[in-house]
């Protein structure tokens, strides 16, 4: 099937090639010969994947959008949850379970790989001196159901942006968790966090373990959510690396994703090979 990679030294620096946009220091425009990069464009059956991501580096069920337009069936599970365990350490103060820290006891479940993931994340900010907390994890149709119509109820039924409607929710993925400083354990999340040094940290580093601020400043006309510098989304190392690169929201992502298979298909593309990646809402009436 797939008869050659593509492979860039930068996901960053794809972009900038694809869009042709110019060089920050001299305004010169970005050419393959500029950069000495070779450009191999990945063909699958001689039809050509025009896209910084390639297929092969990206997982339907990873990149799965959740929105008030591509809602989640209210049956909607992921199949691979896991509890996720407080952090205990050993005489050393090394974590030494796999677990995290949590802003409370409760139980939290995230997918195995997010959960995974998370742990790396939380181990690396650790060593950089930045404790996190996970505050949030993976929440149920119905659960959201009820925080949704309790907030509705509270802002005389005015959707404030604050509370995903149920089927909407980041959180139903699995993939989607909200983790803050030490410091807003146990008070009402805004966007003032980001000032935070821990928030910050992870807006810088978080692609490197596969993560995204799924919600992001100057944002909110795309994903029709606050900014929550909080609200970490599990997308896989490749396209973490480039949404945060590249300033985009998954919203954006995916319009970009649609445009690139439209003219996979267009050029005779293997419509198997792209359709698990096209999304249709469910009907939750």
């Amino acid at each position: 099937m797939k008869e050659s990679m593509k492979r860039l030294l930068s996901l960053g620096v794809a972009a900038c090639l694809l869009t042709g946009c110019a060089a920050a220091e001299d305004d010169e425009e970005i050419s393959l010969e500029d950069t000495g990069i070779i450009w191999e464009e990945s063909t699958y059956d001689d039809v050509s994947w025009n896209f910084p991501v390639d297929l092969s580096d990206m997982e339907p069920d990873l990149v799965r959008l959740a929105n008030k337009q591509i809602l989640l069936s209210k049956n909607f599970i992921p199949d691979n949850l896991v509890k996720i365990p407080s952090r205990k350490v050993d005489g050393d103060g090394n974590n030494k379970n796999g677990g995290v820290r949590k802003a409370s006891g409760g139980e939290m479940q995230l997918t195995e790989e997010c959960a995974a993931a998370l742990v790396e994340l939380m181990e690396a900010a650790n060593a950089d001196g930045h404790k996190l907390y996970l505050k949030s994890a993976y929440r149920s149709y119905r659960t959201q159901n009820t925080m949704y119509y309790n907030r509705l109820e509270k802002n005389n039924g005015k959707d404030d942006g604050w509370v995903a409607m149920p089927g909407s929710s980041d959180h139903q993925t699995g993939l989607g968790c909200d983790v803050v400083p030490g410091n807003w354990t146990d008070r009402g999340m805004n966007e003032k966090m980001a000032e935070e040094e821990e928030c910050q940290w992870m807006a810088e580093h978080c692609h490197e373990f596969g993560f995204i601020i799924r919600y992001p400043e100057d944002k909110e006309a795309e994903t029709e959510i606050n900014y929550e510098p909080w609200h970490l989304r599990y997308v896989g190392v490749p396209v973490a690396t480039y949404i945060m690169e590249n300033g985009l929201c998954l919203e954006e992502f995916h319009q970009e994703l649609q445009a690139a298979i439209d003219q996979f298909l267009q050029d005779g593309g293997d419509p198997d090979l792209v359709e698990d990646f096209i999304q249709v809402s469910a009907d939750n009436d």
